[in-house]
């Protein structure tokens, strides 16, 4: 058997595995896989197949890491509206409560129950407010 049938029997194996992952990152192994068995082709030495296999593959994989489909970075689930619904929604608030250095405090309705409000950075006064994060039990809220 050619060495190049070998890798590319190799890099279909690992394609197989992706497969069964569900992640992009085996198929960029296998594309350097692939340019190994290019490199077998043009019938260099099995050294350079294996080096030219491995630079491509790394290449692949690290190009694959910055694109937008490669690893990201855990968001603050408290500020995420895709992981809590309550992100971006609006309530009212009649009456704040001053804590000092600029934080002020309030027990307000939203969503049929009694939440404790805090808002950061902002003179309190009566109104409308949009939730910007969840902490615990306590809304801190921005004015809209």
């Amino acid at each position: 058997m050619n060495g190049w049938m070998m890798w590319m029997i190799l890099a279909g194996v690992v394609v197989i595995f992706e497969l069964f992952t569900g992640t992009f990152y085996l198929l960029m192994i296998s594309i350097g896989l692939v340019a190994g068995a290019l490199a077998a082709v043009f019938q260099l030495g099995p050294e350079i197949q294996m080096i030219v296999a491995a630079i491509v593959g790394a290449l692949a994989t690290a190009a694959l890491h910055k694109s937008k489909y490669g690893w990201k970075e855990n968001a603050n689930a408290a500020r995420d509206p895709n992981v809590n619904m309550d992100i971006g929604q609006t309530l009212q608030v009649n009456e704040w409560k001053e804590l000092g250095n600029g934080k002020f405090a309030a027990r307000t309705m939203y969503r049929g129950a009694m939440w404790d409000v805090e808002l950061q950075h902002s003179a309190g006064y009566p109104g409308a407010y949009v939730i910007e994060e969840i902490q615990g039990s306590r809304l801190i809220v921005k004015p809209t």
